[in-house]
This record gives C-alpha cells, structure tokens and sequence, in this order.
C-alpha cells in the first residue's frame, strides 16, 4: 500500500501556577505550528498545569475534568477551526475515586478516540499512583487522514511492549507526550540522554517514526523542586535523531517524515516477520524462576 508523508509539531513548553496560561500558551504554539503546515500536533503530558505529582495533594483530584471537559472542549474547537490533528493530554475524571491520565484525539474537530496511560510510576516526587489509575484502554492505534500513529504517555515510553502492540497495529509514528526531568534522590543524575535512547530504541526495533516531546523549566512544591530538561526530538526508523529542540524554552519541535522510509526499513530489517510470539509466553509471568 502506498504511503504518504506527515508533518508533524511537537509543542514543548514551560508550565506555571495559572493553568489558564498554559492553555493559552499552549493554543499560542499550536496555532503558530498549524501556520506552518503542521499537519499533527502532540502536546506535552498534563500541559494544563504544573506537574502535582511531586507531592501527595488530594485537592489535586478537583483538577482532573470529565471527556467532554474544558480542556478538551478548546482543543476539540482548535482543531476544527485548523483543520488539524490534536493529540490532547490532560488529567481525566471517570468518577469519584478514578481518575486517568489520559490523552485525547481529534482531527478537524472529530474524536478519534482516547488513550489511558497503563504504566504509573512511584518514586520520589514522582508520586503519581496516587493520582492516576492504570490504563484499561489498551493500545489503539489512530487512523488520521495523514497517517496511522499510535500514543503512550511518558512512563510507558521505557517499556518495549507497547510499542511493538502499536506497530503491529499499523502505527507508522509513535507520539510520547512527556514530564521528564531532574531525578531528586539521585541530583547529579542526568537521563536526558538515557531517555532519549530508549525511545528511539522503541523506533529501531519496530522501523517506525518516533516524535516525543517534554516540557521545560524548574517547577517548586513543598517537597522541593523538579527541573524538566526538555530535548523533545523526533527520529526515523532507523533511530537517527532527525529534529531536536533547540533550547529549554517554549519551543516548536516540527519535521516532515516520509512514511515509505517505514515500509523501506521493514524490508531490509525483518524483525516483525522473524518474530517468534509462540516463544515468548514466559513475558506474562512478573518472575521468572
């Protein structure tokens, strides 16, 4: 089957105490990127407000909004008016008691459906069980018009599994909104770079296009400060970095990827023909002995 080529933006950015800031700003860039021809535009994780889960918070809960809600209400009408796609991330309220980190996606204004991030982290201030449940979606795939992709929300984008259920599924690019930065037991820790690996591992290995983009900027809580370093980057099937952000300020991430560079991969690469599921049951246990 012929494929087509996909311009897409990825919209990094700092995040403040106004969250109708955020918003705004985060509209601002997405307007400047659709004036620039992009075609689909992958927000940041949770870009309506600061990242809570440095601390345990429970008035957090009056953050998260029902789908249809505020958020995802302005979106929804942004990419009608661009005649866009939208990958929305936001904190979802199902009912009282669960609660989602969830990411939604339109395309000129039409819901193609939602992902429910499965993979919750615990560990200094990154508290985030404590506000998100697991994800009971599983692993759809998005059919635009321009292109099939696939989303996983940050901590998902460390495990292999993911990825290759999306590109089986079809998925020519996975889009990994993120909230990445300083790890506070270990300060002199830099995994920018481990970061940037892994995903683009998740590329190699399944001949895909990868585009993940994080936010910016220090952010301070009581049990004291993150600093989220950025580096939103998109890379090929081949695992070569082909656009990287250029500061750790609000920043407009954007490439053109040309999807027969996929089917060319695949068939020079033949992992998903040499495969060998029927060998890998011992995946589904938590310990192997």
């Amino acid at each position: 089957m012929e494929k087509g080529k996909m311009k897409i933006a990825l919209i990094q950015h700092r995040c403040v105490e106004n969250r109708e800031q955020n918003v705004t700003t985060a509209e601002k860039l997405i307007r400047d990127a659709a004036v620039n021809g992009a075609q689909v535009i992958c927000t940041e994780e949770l870009f309506g407000g600061k990242y809570f889960p440095q601390t345990i918070d429970v008035s957090k809960y009056e953050w998260a909004e029902p789908i249809p809600g505020p958020i995802s209400n302005r979106m929804q009408k942004l990419s009608e008016e661009l005649k866009v796609v939208i990958i929305v991330s936001l904190y979802e309220y199902a009912r009282d008691g669960l609660y989602f980190n969830t990411v939604v996606v339109y395309e000129d204004g039409n819901c193609l459906g939602k992902y429910r991030k499965h993979h919750i982290p615990e560990g200094p201030q990154y508290m985030e069980k404590f506000y998100f449940t697991e994800g009971d979606t599983g692993y759809p795939v998005f059919k635009t018009k321009y292109g099939t992709i696939g989303v996983l929300i940050c901590w998902d984008e460390w495990f292999p599994e993911p990825s290759r259920i999306l590109a089986l599924k079809g998925a020519d690019v996975v889009f990994y909104p993120s909230a990445i930065g300083s790890e506070p037991d270990n300060p002199d820790l830099d995994t920018s770079q481990t970061w940037m690996d892994a995903i683009r591992a998740h590329g190699i290995h399944n001949n895909m296009f990868i585009a993940a983009v994080n936010r910016v900027g220090q952010e301070d809580s009581e049990e004291g400060f993150m600093t989220f370093y950025g580096r939103s980057f998109i890379s090929d099937p081949w695992g070569t970095v082909i656009k990287e952000a250029e500061t750790k300020e609000d920043e407009i991430i954007m490439a053109e990827i040309d999807f027969t560079e996929v089917t060319r991969a695949r068939n020079i690469l033949q992992f998903h023909r040499d495969r060998r599921p029927d060998s890998y049951s011992e995946l589904l246990k938590r310990v192997i002995e």
